[in-house]
């Protein structure tokens, strides 16, 4: 069963959240429930492959093992920066061989939800290293891990926020509330994905074997235009039924298309992404460049910074060379756009006005679509 993405699915979704709405307006605890509900969704979405079953089931002991041992020997040991690479490299072990072995085709580690599964297990043991998390019942973790709207696809939630929710006791006005914001999520997210998304991907298809220059660049646009409506149509609906368990999922998309320039772009685009990485990569690559002065100043480590940051993020999205392009791509727009609002007297003088701000927008729109050609691979297809 495809989450979000089949027939089936919605079916068996509305008897769930009808029966949490129920307990909701009820005002019962939805904690047994959800987990229930998560494991039965993660479930059916694996399906009758066997080995993708154990493999998930696998990785989700391991995660769950992994956690639980550094969270003691955090407590009792103090913050040790070996034990600590050890036990982070070992949590995004399963994604590397996934990456590995997907690139190789050979069919091991292909775990359902396996990238934002393991952001979520990262940011665990790199805030529990940091001393943020000093205790995570197994429970609360499991809940986090199995939390079936976002496991497949996101959007990737920080513990502590969702752990906050989950033992949130909502009167029934509050939950009327929820439940209000979800079916409105919901609603969005389905117009989004089936009808606004199938017909850019059906106008893609359309022009897709014309190679001449005003079809590539038509072909960019509706490109850029499927992923968001796909995507973020996927990220609203995960929103909307984790809004009927108490859960407000951060959300994903803040209107990417009205962006001035490259840095605001990825501000509003896969937002819980870019700010994973921007937290957990970025600032302390940063912090790390500064402490030993690795670069010659701030604007240099920010570009170095940049740079490593979205090749990273290419390297995530696949070790095929156009995803791997795509990121050092926007690592080097970012240092550009750094470079030149930082040292630009043009730019210092003319932020503000209204036609520098149009001009940017529209350049700024130009280089975006670019980069979603790129990661289409249409550029490579024969």
């Amino acid at each position: 069963m495809n989450l979000f993405g089949e027939f089936s699915f919605f079916c068996v979704l509305a008897i769930v959240l009808t029966a949490a709405f129920v307990l909701g307006v009820l005002e019962k605890s939805l904690y047994v429930p959800l987990i229930l509900f998560s494991i039965l969704f993660d479930a059916l979405a694996i399906g009758r492959d066997l080995k993708g079953l154990l493999f998930f089931a696998g990785y989700i002991l391991w995660e769950t093992l992994l956690i639980n041992g550094y969270l003691r020997i955090r407590q009792t040991r103090g913050r040790n920066g070996k034990i600590y690479a050890v036990f982070l490299i070992l949590s995004i072990l399963p994604l590397i061989l996934s990456k590995v072995f997907g690139a190789a085709r050979i069919p091991l580690f292909q775990i359902l939800g396996i990238s934002y599964l393991t952001f979520k297990s990262a940011q665990v043991i790199i805030e529990i290293y940091d001393g943020v998390i000093k205790e995570l019942p197994v429970w609360d973790l499991l809940q986090f891990l199995l939390f079936f709207p976002a496991v497949s696809s996101g959007p990737i939630d920080r513990s502590r926020r969702f752990c906050e929710d989950l033992h949130r006791k909502l009167s029934r006005q509050d939950y009327l509330e929820h439940a209000g914001d979800g079916v409105e999520q919901l609603l969005v997210g389905v117009l989004y994905k089936f009808v606004l998304s199938a017909l850019c991907f059906k106008w893609m298809e359309l022009i897709a074997e014309e190679r001449s220059f005003p079809y590539m660049a038509a072909y960019a646009y509706l490109y850029g235009l499927y992923m968001f409506f796909d995507f973020a149509g996927y990220s609203r609906m995960a929103v909307g039924a984790g809004c009927f368990f108490g859960i407000r999922t951060p959300k994903n998309f803040n209107l990417p298309f009205i962006s001035k320039d490259i840095k605001e772009f990825w501000d509003r685009w896969h937002m819980t992404l870019s700010y994973w990485f921007r937290d957990f990569l970025y600032s302390r690559f940063v912090m790390q460049s500064m402490r030993h002065k690795w670069f010659k100043d701030r604007l240099h480590t920010a570009c170095a910074g940049f740079l490593v940051n979205m090749f990273i993020m290419g390297l995530w999205h696949g070790l095929t060379g156009y995803y791997i392009l795509y990121g050092l791509y926007h690592g080097i727009l970012l240092a550009a756009n750094e470079v030149w609002q930082k040292k630009s007297k043009f730019y210092k003088k003319h932020k503000k006005e209204k036609w520098y701000q149009i001009v940017s927008w529209a350049v700024t729109m130009q280089l975006v679509m670019f980069g979603f050609l790129l990661f289409s691979g249409h550029l490579v297809q024969q």
